[in-house]
């Protein structure tokens, strides 16, 4: 976690197996956070509904802005997330194996 005088806090968020570390604002979501560091993680919908970006939590916590988006009760105790939705609550590591490193960040689109 980062933080200077008067700025907002910012979090590390690490996408294993890449062992890439990006800043994670909290007011961004980690699929956000991701693409604003240069790497792509799978994802369709992006709001929470097609399961398409589901990955493994394996260290920190995430919030949401409405409970159980697209998770069950079992998955979200497994520590499961919907990284298009999920907010980060601390430094993160996350297990995204379909994640990819982008070559050129300048033509993503939010």
């Amino acid at each position: 976690m980062t933080a200077s005088a008067g700025a907002a806090v910012t979090f590390t968020l690490r996408i294993e197996p890449l062992g890439v570390e990006v800043p994670a604002d909290p007011s961004a979501t980690l699929r956000e956070a991701a693409q604003a560091g240069g790497i792509e993680l799978p994802t369709s919908c992006r709001n929470g509904t097609c399961r398409a970006c589901i990955a493994q939590l394996s260290q920190g916590e995430v919030r949401y802005r409405i409970e159980w988006p697209g998770l069950s009760a079992d998955e979200k105790a497994e520590a499961w997330v919907l990284p298009c939705v999920a907010y980060p609550a601390s430094d993160l590591v996350l297990q995204v194996p379909a994640a990819r490193l982008l070559t050129d960040t300048t033509t993503i689109k939010a």
